[in-house]
């Protein structure tokens, strides 16, 4: 037998596994690497985070990944490069993470790695009947699993394209497996560049289980504020926002887009919500003149109206726990405009879980890999609720 298929077989026959999780989401801010203890899979999978950190990406990290992300016309050249250089980037820095945590590359089973997603393209957004979903994540896990020496899983969204899924929202799978609790209807709420939910339903019922994107999370501030507020990457404690005043107008011309007419679920990312989408809907409003200030407490309303019409309109239960995780967690205005519109809803977050809410989405991609390797008992039902019943991840093996 091969040696790197006998290692993998003796890690899915292990009564615990230490997996790396990545996370590089549409913010384009840092790398989520945590470090997990797993016990089991499926629903029986017991987690205990280890190790967290956010690696912030530096300005030319940044500058080479934004040259590409999101752009419908690119450098391809570019795209082949940064495809090694992203994935020998987060070498360095799981590497790095390793040594400061005294953990020996060795003792390390797995690395799942979700990559730098570049272009989300599911047909609801490219609109060419001959063409199926698409998406594109970059960081090769080859050189991942060669530079750390440690087998790696990656690539998780092509197979749930290839299975007819749109490539997202993927932490359905996770979130049920870890978060379903009897007898309370939960809402795992993601508010990251883009925001996306899983509903779990407290009777356990697997076929009521329910995934969406809703729209812009993060994504329409932020790049916003990189683009008219020298120096500022993101609006921070919303205290930009906070000086603004909500204009009625533009936010009509905001929401009147035929996504949100789109029945869920449904996936959508910064192809759709951009500041080319911003400024369409200045002109339709005829807006254009009014002052950033404004335009940010619009966008922040705007992100939290997404969020509410999406639970309103999707939910087949109108009591339930919304416990959130993400970056827009931490915008307290954001929170303000969402729960101020769902005042009998109790909000947590995964501190309530024991799960550090900045690490979750790492997390749920580690879950992915544990699966790939020693699980397989789903029991989606995608006739029903829309989830392909399938196990996701690409194996690189270190030799």
């Amino acid at each position: 037998m091969n040696k790197n298929i006998d290692q993998l077989y003796r890690i899915a026959n292990k009564k615990e596994r230490l997996i790396i999780g990545l996370m590089s989401g549409t913010s384009v801010d840092g790398l989520d690497v945590a470090l997990c203890n797993f016990k089991g899979s499926g629903v029986e999978t017991e987690i205990e985070i280890l190790f967290f950190e956010t690696a912030a990406f530096d300005d030319d990290l940044k500058k080479e990944i934004k040259s590409v992300f999101s752009k419908r016309n690119v450098d391809l050249e570019k795209v082949c490069l940064l495809n090694a250089w992203i994935a020998d980037r987060h070498a360095a820095i799981i590497n790095g993470c390793l040594k400061k945590w005294n953990i020996k590359n060795e003792d390390v089973d797995l690395i799942a790695s979700h990559g730098q997603t570049i272009y989300h393209a599911p047909k609801i957004l490219h609109g060419i009947d001959k063409f199926p979903n698409a998406t594109l994540q970059i960081g090769d896990g080859d050189h991942l699993a060669v530079k750390t020496g440690i087998i790696t899983v990656s690539d998780f969204r092509q197979k749930h394209v290839a299975a007819g899924g749109e490539g997202a929202p993927l932490a359905v799978y996770g979130d049920y497996f870890i978060f379903s609790k009897k007898a309370e209807n939960r809402v795992m709420l993601n508010i990251g560049g883009i925001a996306n939910f899983t509903y779990l339903p407290g009777n356990l019922n697997v076929d009521e289980v329910f995934s969406t994107d809703v729209g812009a999370g993060n994504t329409l501030m932020d790049t916003y504020v990189q683009k008219y507020f020298e120096g500022k990457y993101f609006d921070k404690n919303a205290a930009i926002a906070k000086q603004g005043i909500v204009n009625e107008n533009l936010l009509g011309a905001l929401k009147d887009n035929i996504f949100f007419k789109n029945d869920f679920p449904k996936t959508t990312g910064p192809e759709l919500f951009n500041l080319n989408f911003v400024d369409d809907a200045k002109l339709k409003s005829n807006t254009q003149n009014i002052l950033h200030i404004d335009t940010m407490a619009t966008l922040n309303r705007f992100s939290a109206d997404g969020i509410v019409d999406a639970l309103k309109r999707s939910l087949p239960a109108k009591d339930f726990v919304v416990y959130t995780s993400g970056g827009g967690m931490h915008n307290d205005l954001l929170m303000q405009n969402i729960k101020q519109q769902l005042p009998d809803i109790l909000f947590k977050n995964f501190t309530d879980l024991n799960i550090n809410p900045d690490a979750k989405e790492a997390l749920l991609f580690a879950v992915l890999a544990n699966e790939c390797i020693c699980g397989g008992e789903l029991k989606f039902a995608k006739e029903k609720n829309g989830i392909p019943n399938i196990t996701m991840g690409k194996i690189s093996f270190p030799w």
